[in-house]
């Protein structure tokens, strides 16, 4: 026996309730059920009341409301829970129903569960969803992956909540990702590309308030202009709105200036890093952000060392002090420089997330479509800009794009945004002001372009102590040398 709901969601919290919601304002009727059972009370009785919903106070009675195939989607905290969920929800199910984990979940877990429940006869799907709680209710970005056979069921209402773009606002940001763990893989990159696009916008925020003396009402002003240009992004509008929200809480002034400088973090990011270095590829701005955070994080041992440590002032070394003083010097041109190493980080962020999306497709033979992935980061999600649509552009004339750096549009803008980069860097090393993710952006442009780099004395030192090997530039083969008989007598 099964019920007359097209859809069932496990999880009320913020997230689940908004999507739940959202489903049902497209035409469907939603079953919803939740551990604590008072939550679905509350739904019903309040956002719900008088809308399509069935409310549930056991998994039984839940799973029991949905038809066939069933569409059981759990939006609830990644690890352990979502385990008993799928435990229990198994032998509740039919062959053919479809289970649905919409959380921050690990790929690997996603893996594994795709294994499981398949076996027990049932269709799996891991889909990250991205957009915070308007988007869920408005509009998120959906990237799903798992059983294949298990989407055409699922297309329909999934593109149908999904966010909208294109000039008709009719492309849903939601299509097939790949196989098991592909989709949950997909969000993870998007959530480490949003850790480096923040910590960028913050460096940038810090080098303009700092060195540049701009105010919040002339910070407002240089990122709603830079909202209307290639930056545009929902982070640099909402960027813009904080520089002019007023403390709330009965102090003076700016709310953003009595935040204390101590960054959270849920592990999205810390994952990609280590996926990075486990696939050898240099995913250098995520794990540069993750780093960022990390030290902001130690603001009692930084509040001590800043009474020890000094950085550079004129008396110590005038000349270079006023090398930087006269970067900065004009306002209207260390605004624009600013704005260009900004761009041009930000394009180099998103090659590195392409790169390992597209190391980790060969490793798991996921057959990932990149343009694709592009578009579903267009609308709905926190990294959604208006320059994605040109990477979109980009794997679709190129599939197989080695880097974004080598399309003609990425390459030219980042040859024009050079100059204003390099002497952003610069300045904020001379001044001492941390920019570690413009830093960590511009050394992986310079060594990417380098033919050479001086891995050679690398190799050599660890052919010397440990006999690694090492290949020629002017003959095939792997060499190793007696460095002691070689080198030179003292």
């Amino acid at each position: 026996m099964s019920g007359d709901c097209d859809f069932g969601l496990i999880g009320l919290a913020v997230m689940g309730e908004n999507l739940a919601l959202n489903v049902e304002s497209r035409g469907y009727k939603v079953a919803v059920y939740n551990r604590t059972t008072s939550k679905v009370d509350e739904l019903i009785e309040g956002r719900a009341k008088g809308k399509n919903f069935v409310g549930t106070h056991t998994l039984e009675d839940f799973v029991a409301a949905v038809a066939r195939p069933r569409k059981l989607m759990m939006l609830v905290k990644a690890g352990p829970a979502v385990d008993a969920i799928i435990d229990s929800l198994i032998p509740l199910c039919d062959e053919g129903d479809i289970i649905i984990d919409g959380g921050n979940t690990y790929y690997v877990d996603t893996e594994r569960r795709t294994k499981l429940v398949e076996e027990a006869g049932l269709l799996y799907v891991g889909a990250g969803v991205s957009g915070g709680e308007e988007g869920a209710l408005k509009g998120p970005s959906l990237m799903p992956g798992g059983t294949e056979a298990a989407w055409p069921h699922i297309k329909d209402m999934f593109q149908s909540i999904a966010a909208k773009v294109g000039p008709n606002n009719d492309i849903p940001c939601c299509e097939w990702v790949g196989p098991r763990g592909a989709g949950h893989y997909v969000k993870m990159v998007h959530n480490g590309i949003e850790y480096g696009d923040m910590q960028l916008i913050c460096e940038a925020y810090q080098l303009l308030h700092e060195l540049g003396g701009l105010s919040n009402e002339e910070l407002y002003d240089v990122f709603a202009k830079w909202n209307e240009g290639v930056l545009q992004s929902y982070l640099i509008e909402i960027t813009r709105d904080i520089f002019s929200a007023k403390d709330d809480q009965g102090g003076d002034g700016f709310l953003v200036d009595q935040i204390l400088d101590v960054a959270g973090a849920k592990g999205t990011g810390k994952w990609m890093s280590q996926l990075a270095l486990d696939l050898g590829v240099p995913s250098t701005l995520v794990t540069t952000a993750v780093f960022a955070r990390g030290l902001s994080a130690q603001k009692e041992a930084r509040t001590r060392a800043s009474k020890k440590l000094n950085g550079p002032t004129d008396s110590n070394n005038p000349e270079m002090s006023a090398l930087a003083k006269s970067l900065v010097g004009d306002k209207a041109a260390f605004v624009q420089a600013v704005h260009d190493a900004l761009y041009a980080s930000k394009i180099v962020s998103y090659a590195q997330g392409f790169v390992q999306l597209q190391a980790a497709s060969a490793e798991h033979d996921w057959g990932l479509d990149y343009g694709q992935s592009a578009l579903l980061w267009r609308g709905g999600c926190i990294i959604r800009a208006q320059f994605l649509d040109r990477i979109k552009e980009a794997f679709d004339e190129q599939p197989n794009l080695e880097n974004l750096l080598l399309y003609p549009y990425f390459e030219e803008a980042v040859e024009n945004a050079q100059s204003g980069w390099r002497a952003v860097v610069s300045a904020a090393s001379l001044l001492g002001i941390p920019v570690p993710a413009f830093s960590a952006a511009l050394n992986y442009f310079d060594g990417y372009r380098l033919e050479r780099l001086p891995a050679n004395l690398l190799q050599a030192q660890r052919d010397y102590f440990g006999a690694h090997t090492y290949q020629r530039v002017d003959r095939e083969g792997t060499f190793h040398s007696e460095w002691l008989d070689l080198r030179k007598q003292p």
